[in-house]
């Protein structure tokens, strides 16, 4: 299997275990949740998490592999406030903890990058 033909397999895979991450340690992502969102931080995690199993399950299917890696991308640009509320948030933390915090934010681009990617790979295959 070549690298373009798993790229899309590991990204559904990373998204996968992310979302079923939301399901199993929902705890750990209700803290993340920014406070201008309605209703609670629990909802947010689930439908989050909802959200990125079928967007795994999208970008797994070549018939809906473009869509999904799009959605996916901006899914991941929807996120990214929450990732930077983690950050300032954890700026009393460990250094590690910090470091991890801040760590998250510019991989972000490079996952959006990733998703553009696999959408690209589609279109040109179908």
């Amino acid at each position: 299997m070549s690298r373009s033909d798993r790229s899309p397999l590991l990204l559904a895979g990373l998204l996968a275990a992310a979302g079923t991450t939301h399901f199993t340690a929902p705890r750990r992502f209700d803290h993340i949740v920014p406070r201008s969102l309605p209703g609670s931080p629990r909802a947010w995690t689930y439908a989050s998490g909802a959200a990125e199993l079928a967007l795994a399950a999208g970008v797994a299917l070549p018939q809906t592999r473009r869509v999904a890696a799009l959605a996916t991308a901006a899914f991941f640009v929807g996120v990214f406030p929450a990732n930077v509320k983690m950050a300032v948030d954890w700026r009393r933390r460990p250094a590690p903890q910090q470091a991890a915090a801040w760590g998250r934010l510019p991989l972000q681009l490079p996952l959006v990058l990733w998703a553009r990617g696999v959408a690209k790979s589609a279109e040109r295959a179908a």
